[in-house]
């Protein structure tokens, strides 16, 4: 039989150790997540200009400025700012400032913009959003050149949100002909020769901003109606001499606006031409 002086000390012993593992704390079982880091914000922006950048938040600021890390303009200045835009006409003299002015969804509603087709084939793609829409829209485009290497106006970045031709057409079309005498040549006759017999040159990048049923109207009696076709001397009205089969005094545009020139001429037909 074991001496009981003996076991006392090894009981003694096996206690004080389970009392001090009693005395440690649980073992943690996981990791928490809710520790309360924010999500860093990151912003997509502007890489056109050399002095000004604009963020999709709708700031406007300097190159110098702009936060290295998160890509953000600092929020002191105006937000959605318009500065150096024409409102009626919505273009601006300042690519940053076109698309500051456009990102305000009082003036660019997303559910129009999330319709539109990046390029015109019929298998572009649409806009994911209104960044990419304003971006795109407030480059430079063949609309806003006259001559192929002048521009119209010192207004040449535009946000307006352009429709098909077939009978529709952009607010404010009356501004887009800015600059543009728009002459209705004879019988037969050209844009390029009608606008040559004026001394000045058929502006092509404008033709579709006649190519649409309310501008001919304007310009043309267009007494049998407005119809869609196809042929280089579009946009055009028929003349009532014209064989009954041809539809006389009617008012013709074009379904293809990249298919639209200053030179096509039609012996039955008066161009309604773009000049400058």
């Amino acid at each position: 039989m074991a001496n009981p002086r003996l076991l006392l000390p090894r009981i003694l012993c096996v206690a004080a150790v389970a009392a001090f593992y009693a005395c440690l704390p649980a073992p943690v079982s996981a990791i928490r997540k809710d520790i309360g880091f924010a999500a860093p914000i990151i912003c997509r922006s502007t890489v056109q200009g050399r002095h000004l950048i604009s963020d999709d938040n709708g700031y406007v600021c300097s190159a110098l400025s702009i936060d290295p890390w998160s890509r953000c303009c600092p929020r002191t200045g105006g937000r959605f700012s318009c500065q150096g835009c024409n409102l009626d006409s919505q273009c601006c003299n300042s690519y940053e400032y076109c698309v500051s002015c456009c990102l305000n969804p009082s003036r660019t509603k997303e559910a129009d913009v999330l319709k539109l087709k990046v390029a015109k084939p019929v298998t572009a793609g649409t806009y994911t959003n209104i960044f990419d829409f304003c971006m795109g829209r407030c480059r430079h485009s063949s609309a806003s050149v006259v001559h192929e290497n002048a521009y119209l106006s010192d207004f040449h970045h535009c946000f307006l949100v352009q429709q098909n031709s077939s009978g529709s057409t952009e607010s404010n079309f009356g501004s887009r002909l800015d600059g543009i005498n728009v002459i209705l040549g004879r019988q037969g006759e050209s844009c390029s020769s009608a606008c040559r017999a004026k001394g000045q040159s058929c502006v092509p990048s404008r033709l579709a901003e006649l190519n649409k049923c309310q501008i001919l109207q304007k310009y043309m009696r267009c007494k049998n109606g407005c119809f869609p076709s196809l042929g280089p001397d579009q946009p055009a009205e028929v003349v009532d001499e014209a064989p009954k089969n041809l539809n006389p005094g009617a008012c013709l545009y074009m379904q293809m606006d990249d298919r639209l020139t200053c030179d096509g001429s039609h012996r039955h037909t008066r161009r309604l031409c773009p000049c400058a």
